[in-house]
Order: structure tokens, then sequence, then C-alpha cells
């Protein structure tokens, strides 16, 4: 597991607040934007037991597959993010190559 600096959490949930509707970023991305690219494991955590009023939807896999943790599983998952928009294929993934997201900073 690696070294998480004490604010890794505010980071992540301030940039995952920033997520804009119809758009999707992946959890190494966030890892590596928050400084710490071996992460995305940690990040999937913070999503799961996190903030639930953040927009944790918008996460993906780097694959663009969808979380079995969601609430709903899977197929909550998609329905969410086919209610912003998005595209969600029958094997549960999204076209992560056109939906993804970098934050301007």
């Amino acid at each position: 597991m690696p070294a998480i600096e004490p604010d890794f959490r505010q980071r992540v949930e301030a940039i995952v607040s920033q997520i804009p509707r119809g758009r999707v970023m992946t959890y190494g991305q966030l890892a590596a934007l928050c400084g710490n690219a071996r992460a995305a494991r940690v990040v999937g955590g913070i999503a799961h037991f996190g903030d639930s009023s953040l927009p944790w939807q918008r996460v993906v896999n780097k694959q663009g597959g969808l979380a079995r943790g969601y609430p709903g599983g899977r197929a909550g998952h998609r329905q969410v993010l086919h209610a912003e928009g998005v595209d969600v294929s029958d094997d549960y993934q999204v076209d992560v190559a056109s939906l993804l997201w970098f934050p301007d900073n």
C-alpha cells in the first residue's frame, strides 16, 4: 500500500466535486493528480466510504468500467450516469476516451 499524505482525501474530494455532468475521471487519474499515482485503490476506498454528496458516479476504472460497490451495484451506477446523459454499454462500460475530464489547474 502506498504511503498516503494526510490531506490526500481532501484533494481527491475537491477534484471529484468539480467533475462536470456527462464527464468522467478514473481512479488512477485522480490518484496521480492528487500526488500518488499508485493510490488508485485508495481513491476507490475514499469513494466507497467518503462523502456521499459528491458525484462519485463520475469516477470509473481505467477501462471505463463501472463500480460493483456503487449503491445498487453496476446497474445503479449505470442508472445515475444515464440520467446525466452518459451512454453505458450492456457490459457496464463508458467510452472513457471521449468522456475523460481533466481539471484546468
